[in-house]
């Protein structure tokens, strides 16, 4: 072996033991933890030996993460819960409700069964009824009958409207033969209805309708508000029933409401109706409306007037005026003058009756509006002082509320007898 190479080998021994020696001085211990290894010591020289080196104390391993402990907190800051008085329990989680169902078609009721016209009337003159009952109620009570009773009972019938003749009657027949006994209150009820139906039947009376007169014609009058253009409306839909052909005459030209109200009722009976501007001469459309009437061979014809005060002189001309005009054109025109009375006027009613019956010829009566008043015995008195017929009442708003007036059903309604 040459020189060179004995000097390269040599050297790469030397260079591999240095490799060795530091990868033995950095190996780790079996523990994980890294030591340093001491190197092979210098040659010894003649110099004092230094003391080796105390290894360095292994670092102790990481505790887990679960169990370290949180540092402690201070005892005057530490906060402990109170010790709960009552034990809380969630309160339970409301379940999502279901779906909706499907809601199902609406189901139509039946109509409930009209009631009977006396089950109406009833109805209508209960507030008349329990005045005067209970004013009955209140005098004969567990008492012996005397003068003063029978003085208590005809300011009662007298209160009610049934006037001063009809009460002073009512009253001497309760007495009569009844002195220093006692009578029951129904006793002196069934007398009152007993009176009142003889009073009554004589002008019970309907409206008849002559087939030879074509067309028969019906004034309607009255004074403001007493229900007249409703009230044709009502036999409009009473003679349309009956097979009668019909025509209405808006003749109250003041208001455009009637006029319009009449058209109305006119569409709903599939009737004719003559109507002019507001502010028209009333008496020139009761002269249109009979032509008309006759031309086209009507059976009966309606015709509404313009309210009027009984006391107003001017406008009783006026309808005079109407009265004139249609004779014009029919000489026994009008055939039915029809007089409408609101019952809630109570004795103002005989004075209507008395002023309309010598202008205009009243020749029946219609009165309205039982169902609003404890005065219903006012028809007693109008009755009794003016023996006119009263061909019907009502009792309500509806076509079927205005009836033929029968004397026993509302004597006994009036009375309060439910039978």
């Amino acid at each position: 072996m040459s020189a060179d190479s004995k000097d390269k080998a040599g050297f790469i021994g030397r260079l591999f033991k240095m490799r060795h020696a530091e990868e033995s001085f950095w190996e780790e211990k079996p523990d994980g933890v890294e030591e340093a290894k001491t190197p092979a010591p210098a040659p010894q020289e003649n110099f004092p030996p230094e003391p080796a080196p105390e290894p360095a104390p292994a670092p102790e391993p990481p505790a887990p993460a679960a169990q370290i402990a949180p540092a402690p907190i201070a005892p005057e800051t530490r906060w402990e819960p109170p010790a709960p008085a009552i034990e809380i329990v969630p309160e339970p989680v409301a379940p999502l409700p279901p779906p909706p169902e499907p809601v199902p078609a609406p189901v139509v009721a039946e109509a409930a069964p009209k009631e009977s016209w006396w089950t109406r009337l009833r109805q209508g003159l209960a507030r008349s009824s329990s005045s005067i009952a209970q004013g009955v109620a209140d005098i004969f009570t567990k008492k012996k009958l005397s003068a003063d009773m029978l003085e208590d009972l005809e300011d009662v019938l007298v209160r009610s409207d049934l006037g001063v003749a009809a009460a002073t009657r009512i009253a001497a027949l309760v007495g009569k033969g009844r002195y220093d006994k006692q009578i029951a209150p129904e006793e002196v009820r069934s007398i009152l209805a007993d009176e009142v139906e003889r009073v009554l039947a004589p002008v019970a009376r309907p409206l008849e309708i002559d087939a030879c007169k074509k067309p028969f014609v019906i004034l309607v009058v009255g004074v403001n508000g007493s229900g007249k253009t409703t009230t044709i409306g009502k036999l409009c839909a009473k003679f349309s029933a009956e097979g009668k052909t019909l025509m209405l005459a808006a003749g109250d030209t003041f208001r455009a409401a009637a006029i319009e109200q009449l058209r109305i009722w006119g569409g709903r009976m599939n009737v004719p109706v003559i109507a002019r501007e507001t502010g028209a001469d009333a008496a020139g459309l009761a002269f249109d409306a009979i032509e008309a009437a006759k031309n086209q061979n009507v059976d009966v014809l309606l015709m509404d007037t313009a309210g009027r005060l009984q006391n107003r002189t001017e406008l009783m001309a006026e309808l005079e005026k109407i009265i004139r005009v249609m004779k014009k054109v029919d000489a026994e025109a009008p055939h039915a003058v029809l007089l409408v009375l609101d019952a809630t006027v109570g004795q103002n009613a005989l004075s209507q009756v008395e002023i309309f019956g010598k202008v205009a010829g009243v020749t029946g009566l219609v009165m309205t509006k039982l169902d609003g008043t404890a005065r219903g015995g006012i028809l007693v008195a109008i009755a009794d002082k003016f023996q006119l017929p009263v061909h019907f009442i009502g009792v309500g708003e509806q076509a079927d509320d205005l009836e033929p007036f029968t004397a026993r059903e509302f004597a006994r309604a009036i009375a309060g007898f439910e039978d």
